[in-house]
């Protein structure tokens, strides 16, 4: 892979946030291994029953697991998406899990949308191009 690859930067996090971050980052990348159905399947159970997340407090779930790993801050989208719905979860609540890819050039993604908006991501104008392939909302 080539290209220029940059860490976001967070501040960091208050003492307990940063633990449950760190926490979800953990049980993220177990949940990135998965197939792709496995994945939907689980991300389905946990999100049964929680509130949809406002874009205020996904947006801090995603600084806190960014601020709480070294990859997730770089790009690893995955497990970096996982975490921050995770971490919303704890909270009560869920923001739209996506996974898509986008044709010419080929590239896969993953991010979480709240309140109608992609959270934290700095090119979101270019996710137009990415066609969502699995969508986990809040209560289903």
């Amino acid at each position: 892979m080539s290209g220029l690859v940059t860490t976001e930067v967070s501040e960091r996090p208050p003492f307990g946030l940063r633990i449950t971050a760190r926490c979800a980052v953990v049980v993220a990348f177990g949940l990135a291994r998965l197939s792709p159905g496995g994945l939907r399947q689980v991300l389905r159970f946990i999100s049964a029953r929680a509130r949809p997340a406002g874009h205020e407090q996904a947006l801090r779930a995603r600084k806190a697991v960014v601020a709480a790993s070294v990859r997730c801050a770089g790009p690893w989208c995955l497990p970096r998406s996982i975490a921050t719905a995770l971490l919303c979860r704890v909270g009560g609540t869920w923001p739209d899990w996506h996974t898509g890819v986008c044709v010419e050039p080929f590239r896969a993604h993953a991010w979480v949308v709240a309140d109608g908006q992609p959270v934290g991501e700095s090119g979101a104008a270019s996710l137009v191009s990415f066609r969502s392939v699995i969508v986990v909302k809040a209560g289903r």
